[in-house]
């Protein structure tokens, strides 16, 4: 029996292989590399360069192996894309879940575990923010998100499935090459001695280090409804002109911040999130770090990724 990993090329889904693979179980990974890396993939996973949208090859895959239990990671991450090329995200993350839905319904696997986000929730009036907010998306990435989970939930209860479905908060860590802070470290390398950050530098919201992510997901296994619903998150929020200060002080830079003003980074940015996470502290988790600590955890880690030296 095997597990089935989309997206195990990627940040997020390739740090859940390891954490699969270290556990015991049989991993295939399934990736269309248009954002994952290859060397990323555990040695001992076996991989399939296959786009998700793709259906008959996918199927191929299943029917060549014993999957008995999905992890759905790969998606489109970039919410900022969705303003610009909205077809990109319907493909990468509604028409993708889909087909595979389709090929797990044809197969006869029952499990799937679902990444989304915290953007279902729009701009929330609640803070923090609980599972049974109403999902009510600014952006089309978050809309996508929406449509993924309504799809598993309508398959579940369709085809007797089960479905593990999280929510994250800004996930940040090795391996990662978008978001906030991996755009402020390219900038930096090609201009050290400016930084422009996208708003006014006063969005305020929540980020978890990648291995506090992944422990959580498996914790919430735990719950065994049909469909299982939790945010993932830490406890506090940072602002993003602190994450930029974080930056650079790890740089040891110590540029001109230029703000582009508004509240907003990019159409669809919600300026102020942070997620309720008591549904999983119920269960007995709770993150060991703080969203100051994984931010600066994860500038180190970029940073030795990236074989930055830190001037003199």
């Amino acid at each position: 029996m095997a597990i089935l990993v989309t997206g195990g090329a990627g940040f997020i889904g390739s740090h859940v292989v390891d954490k699969l693979i270290d556990e015991g179980e049989d991993v295939i990974v399934v990736d269309n590399l248009s954002s994952g890396r290859r060397e990323f993939v555990n040695e001992n996973a076996i991989f399939y360069e296959v786009d998700l949208t793709e259906g008959d090859k996918l199927l191929d895959v299943f029917r060549s192996h014993d999957v008995e239990e999905v992890w759905h990671i790969a998606a489109n991450p970039d919410v900022r894309i969705g303003s610009e090329n909205p077809d990109e995200i319907y493909r990468n993350n509604v028409l993708a879940t889909y087909k595979l839905l389709e090929v797990m319904r044809k197969t006869g696997v029952g499990r799937i575990v679902f990444t989304s986000t915290s953007t279902v929730y729009g701009e929330a009036k609640v803070i923090p923010t609980p599972e049974d907010y109403p999902t009510i998306p600014i952006s089309i990435y978050g809309a996508s998100k929406v449509a993924c989970e309504a799809l598993i939930a309508s398959y579940c209860h369709t085809f007797d499935m089960k479905a593990w479905i999280y929510r994250f908060a800004n996930v940040i860590g090795k391996r990662s090459n978008h978001g906030v802070i991996y755009d402020f470290i390219m900038k930096l390398m090609k201009n050290p001695n400016e930084l422009v950050i996208l708003g006014d530098g006063e969005q305020n919201k929540s980020y978890i280090y990648i291995s506090d992510c992944v422990d959580a997901m498996f914790f919430g296994l735990k719950a065994d409804e049909d469909v299982n619903i939790f945010n993932i998150g830490s406890e506090d929020q940072i602002k993003v002109k602190r994450i930029a200060e974080i930056v650079c002080e790890e740089m040891g830079l110590n540029p001109v911040f230029k703000f582009t003003g508004g509240r907003r980074g990019w159409k669809g940015d919600v300026p102020v999130m942070l997620l309720s996470i008591e549904r999983l502290k119920a269960l007995g988790w709770k993150p060991k770090f703080n969203s100051e600590q994984a931010v600066r955890k994860a500038v180190k880690d970029l940073l030795e990724e990236l074989g930055y030296d830190r001037p003199s």
